[in-house]
């Protein structure tokens, strides 16, 4: 971790940014500046806090603008309209100038008394670090399917975390240099992250409870959730070998539909009655079928990966240092091995 006492607030570096996403929340953002500021300067860091003003219309933006006013390690990004979370941290990731980001939602149910605990395990050696709400503050309608949901993306992804959902999040500046977040993806930032080769870890928090205004969210984003799990799937695990999911679907469906046909064919040829009004006849054909088809996508998926096969965020390096220059027993010694 950088030395805080080595950085200022003007422009140069900044180790810390607390990036908070609001949106409707008048209410809230005054007092979560309050407790951010009390944090940071009680641990002495260097500091900024970037507000994303989602397209709120109430009266956020006027709260907003008047803090800034006092303090210039405000700074303040506003959306013409409600855009959500994802534009909201990708606008964010872009211009936060700190060795680390702080991620915190506006609604003061992330407690900003976290982050010298997540600065402890950045500096720990994790790149990023996912809060855990295990004690919620939130009704059944939006645990339960929480829960749910974060059961199958950690068993699908590999990465084993309890909350992919929860708000208050730390990155290394690096592990989001380069990546784009869109649609519904904030959930899976830290899976993105993982797949890019970067450590991710995760601390219980503290969770509090909703102090003003209501939620953001329904239930409908928990199959949005499961739609954006085949988009990161797809971008991640198979995203340079595309021809692995679709083929293989595609293989499964044909030999299915392969076997239906010759069961009939057989049946045929042993005279045990007529196939061509049997309803497996059209169901081996439609299998077969969409074999093809699933197989043929996969292989104009692979001529297209190919294509950007130079795409140079495809790869995360860790260093590029050159090697010490070997003395000549070295030279001699690794010639003969």
């Amino acid at each position: 971790m950088p030395d805080p006492s080595a950085t200022d607030h003007d422009g140069f570096e900044v180790m810390l940014s607390v990036l908070v996403l609001a949106y409707n929340e008048e209410d809230s953002v005054g007092e979560l500046y309050k407790e951010v500021v009390k944090v940071c300067d009680e641990n002495h860091y260097s500091w900024e806090i970037i507000f994303i003003d989602d397209g709120s219309t109430d009266e956020t933006p006027k709260r907003l603008a008047a803090l800034a006013s006092k303090d210039d390690r405000i700074r303040i990004v506003s959306f013409r309209r409600n855009y959500g979370r994802a534009a909201g941290m990708d606008a964010g990731f872009q211009r936060a100038r700190g060795k680390v980001i702080i991620t915190l939602d506006a609604d003061l149910q992330d407690d900003p008394s976290e982050i010298p605990n997540f600065l402890a395990m950045i500096d720990s050696g994790y790149d990023v670090v996912s809060g855990w709400k295990k004690v919620r503050h939130d009704p059944i309608d939006k645990t339960l399917p929480s829960k749910i949901f974060n059961a199958v993306v950690s068993r699908v992804t590999g990465v084993h975390l309890h909350d992919f959902g929860c708000g208050i999040k730390a990155y290394r500046s690096e592990s989001v240099k380069g990546l784009r977040v869109y649609g519904e993806l904030h959930r899976f930032v830290a899976v993105l992250v993982h797949w890019r080769g970067f450590r991710v870890g995760e601390m219980v928090v503290n969770h509090r409870p909703r102090k003003f205004g209501v939620t953001k969210f329904g239930v409908e984003r928990l199959l949005k959730g499961f739609l954006d799990l085949l988009t990161i799937m797809l971008t991640t695990r198979f995203s340079a070998r595309p021809l692995h999911i679709f083929g293989g679907a595609g293989v499964i469906f044909g030999l299915l539909g392969f076997g239906c046909l010759l069961y009939l064919a057989i049946l045929w040829f042993m005279d045990l009655g007529p196939i061509g009004t049997r309803p497996l006849l059209t169901l081996g054909w439609l299998l077969v079928v969409v074999g093809v088809q699933l197989v043929s996508m996969g292989l104009l998926a692979e001529l297209v990966q190919r294509q950007g096969a130079s795409d140079p965020l495809s790869y995360v390096v860790r260093s590029d240092n050159k090697p010490a220059p070997m003395s000549a027993p070295e030279r001699q010694l690794a010639i003969k091995s």
